[in-house]
Parts: C-alpha cells; structure tokens; sequence
C-alpha cells in the first residue's frame, strides 16, 4: 500500500502571520513598504484579513495577520505582481529573513 498523504483541502480558510524585523535605520522604509502591501493586497479576491501591526514590545518589528477564504486565493495572491515587488525588494530592509507561521483556529 503507496504512503500517501490527505489531499490539501482548499476550501478551508488559511492564516499566516509573517513576522518582519527591520534592519537598524530601515524602519520606516519597512513600514511604508509594508502598508503599501497591506493596502494593495485586501484587495486580492479571496482576502479575509490583511492587517499589518506594529509590535509594540520590538521597535522595528512589524506582524502581519493574513487570512485567505481558500489555499488557491492564497496561491494566486502570491503570484500578483505587487507581491512579487515586495518580496524581491524587502531583504535589503530587513535584519534577518521573515519568517510566516500557519495558524490553525482552535475548535
């Protein structure tokens, strides 16, 4: 019997929170870069959620809460050209790499 593994399921909601932390000197230019990604990608179709926070505690550090109605919305966000810009562009801010974490509401 073949291991295999369930098959994503796409009609389920997917959360990420990816976590910035701004290179010294390079805050505001993270900040500015990140509302322009927030502003442009609540309006990618499938968008639930796309509010970028600062941490309050961590000067610099910049949290993003993003919800997605399915995996292929999240897929095709990935794609657009605005975040295709910022990824590319963002390592020259930041003083480690982002990281994203998947969130699972609790049930």
């Amino acid at each position: 019997m073949p291991n295999t593994l369930p098959a994503p399921q796409d009609a389920a909601e997917v959360w990420l929170m990816p976590v910035f932390i701004a290179k010294a000197g390079h805050e505001a230019d993270l900040q500015e870069a990140l509302h322009s990604l927030q502003t442009l990608s609540r309006k990618d179709p499938g968008c639930l959620e796309y509010t970028v926070f600062s941490d309050g505690q961590r000067p610099g550090t910049f949290v993003l809460l993003e919800g997605w109605a399915r995996n292929e919305d999240l897929e095709a966000h990935n794609e657009e050209d605005h975040v295709k810009a910022f990824v590319n562009g963002v390592d020259r801010l930041l003083a480690v790499p982002f990281s994203v974490t998947p969130l699972a509401p609790l049930t």
